[in-house]
């Protein structure tokens, strides 16, 4: 796990950035993903948001580093909805996210976690597929 805090104009290159952090070090350890990269979103205002990167893994690396730290995954009640195309238009997801919640009278916990279904770090911006997990209350 990797936090992090990014404006909204550098969002993907601060995320993108901080899963590269991520993947060099299990790259280097030779430690492979047990599971798709995820951010989760812990924090959000009109000028940026705070996020912790993470990478799944079967076993824990040696000697991680000051800033990168281990933990578990979220778990508990969500809702998934997936986002398909550029990373510049999550806020059409998110919108559509929040319209669903109104509607079912939902109420999600001050957290989103997205998942990376293709590598964000190889795919093109456009062609990305992103699992949005809605915790629920």
């Amino acid at each position: 796990m990797l936090k992090g805090k990014a404006n909204w104009d550098a969002a993907f290159e601060t995320i993108t950035g901080s899963l590269k952090t991520l993947a060099t070090l299990l790259e280097k350890q030779k430690i492979a993903a047990a599971g798709p990269m995820m951010v989760v979103y812990t924090s959000t205002d009109d000028s940026g948001f705070t996020f912790i990167a993470e990478i799944p893994v079967a076993q824990e690396p040696k000697n991680p580093g000051k800033d990168i730290s281990i933990g578990q995954s979220p778990e508990g009640r969500t809702l998934k909805f997936v986002h398909r195309g550029s990373y510049d238009n999550m806020d059409n997801t998110y919108e559509a996210i929040t319209n669903h919640l109104d509607d079912k009278k939902l109420e999600a916990r001050d957290t989103f976690i997205e998942e990376y279904v293709t590598d964000p770090l190889k795919t093109a911006e456009d062609k990305l597929v992103i699992n949005v997990f809605v915790p629920l209350k």
